[in-house]
Formats: structure tokens, C-alpha cells, sequence
């Protein structure tokens, strides 16, 4: 098996054809980590969520990592990581990027679906569910790559 690192252009192609990342975000020093799933602008990624555990440690700490994979076989595999700072897009001065978000995300079929369903599978369709979107912009990509 040869493994190599990925140069950052191949990082960003391999980011904008994927769909489903898993964000790694930490509370004190216990890590909590998540799948979710994304779209990608410029140095962005952008995510469609409901409150809950994730947001309330990004918002106090800002700083996240986020894997995103594809495995083939044992030797054949890509493997991107992003260290990124996340931006909450609730606030007014947010709404033209929410907008994007919005758009970028509905260009895949049940885009809403993951973000918008508790855990008990039902949609989450309370008046105190408020459906939300962040960004998490790029600070550092890297990658490797193997094939078998």
C-alpha cells in the first residue's frame, strides 16, 4: 500500500464531492463528534441542524475539526481533515450567508432530513425547535490518500 498526502486542490475537489463529514467538537477536554451532513462554498462548509449538544459547545468554543472519508477497500482510501472555527448564521447579519446555505444544501435530496429528525425519528416539528444553519470556516486541509 502507498499512502501519500493529498495536495490542498485535491483536498477541495474531494470536499465538494462528498456530502457527509463527521465534526469533531470539545467541551473541557472531552470531545464530542458528530456525522453530519454539508455543503461546501469557497472555504466554508455549511450545515443545517436543530439545537442541541453540538451547538451549544461550538458556541462556546468556536474551534472544530472535521473528518471527511472514502474508503474503497483496506488499501484504497481518501481521507481529508479540516481544522475550521465555526460561525453561527442565527444572528440578522447573517441572513444573505444563510440564504447561500439554504441554497447549497437543497441541491441534495433530503437535504433537511438528517438536521431536522430527533433521535426518535419523528420531525422534529415543535414550536420550540428552531431549525438552524453554521458555517465552519477553513483554517487548515489536509489529507492522504492510499491505493492499494
Amino acid at each position: 500500500m502507498n499512502v501519500e498526502e493529498m495536495s490542498y486542490q485535491e483536498c477541495i475537489a474531494f470536499i465538494n464531492r462528498q456530502w457527509l463529514a463527521r465534526l469533531a467538537c470539545a467541551e473541557g477536554n472531552v470531545p464530542y463528534v458528530v456525522p453530519v451532513q454539508y455543503a461546501c462554498a469557497a472555504d466554508k462548509l455549511y450545515v443545517f441542524t436543530l439545537p442541541g449538544k453540538k451547538l451549544e459547545i461550538m458556541r462556546k468554543n468556536p474551534h472544530v475539526c472535521v473528518l471527511i472519508d472514502q474508503l474503497k477497500s483496506k488499501h484504497s482510501w481518501k481521507s481529508v481533515v479540516i481544522e475550521a472555527r465555526f460561525i453561527d448564521l442565527g444572528a440578522e447579519e447573517s441572513r444573505e450567508e444563510k440564504g447561500q446555505a439554504w441554497s447549497l444544501l437543497a441541491q441534495h435530496a433530503d437535504w433537511w432530513e438528517p438536521g431536522a429528525l430527533k433521535p426518535t425519528g419523528k420531525l422534529a416539528d415543535s414550536p420550540s425547535s428552531t431549525h438552524l444553519f453554521f458555517a465552519l470556516e477553513f483554517v487548515d486541509v489536509s489529507g492522504r490518500k492510499a491505493d492499494g
